[in-house]
């Protein structure tokens, strides 16, 4: 998987155009870091951008972890994604 495939943006369709253009213009892409952990997207699975903001695949699930075990006791459904997703990244 290429670094720029890593990269989940969530900008408006119209800017997905204009940066398209841009990427064959440089193939040079520089990194994109996340704004909770700081690691950038060379070291992580995967990144969503947003606007200003960008979070890693790991932070994101450690919100949904905090989330999910606010309750006390999260569900076998939602234990067993967490745990898919940690033995993966493991």
């Amino acid at each position: 998987m290429s670094d720029s495939e890593k990269i989940v943006s969530l900008k408006s369709a119209r800017n997905k155009t204009k940066e398209i253009k841009k990427e064959e213009k440089t193939n040079i892409q520089e990194p994109v870091y996340c704004s909770f952990c700081g690691r950038p997207n060379t070291q992580v699975v995967k990144m969503v951008q947003g606007p200003g903001v960008n979070i890693c695949s790991e932070c994101t699930m450690i919100a949904v972890q905090y989330l999910i075990l606010e309750d006390k006791i999260p569900s076998a459904e939602a234990q067993k994604i967490l745990d898919i997703f940690w033995s993966k990244i493991k």
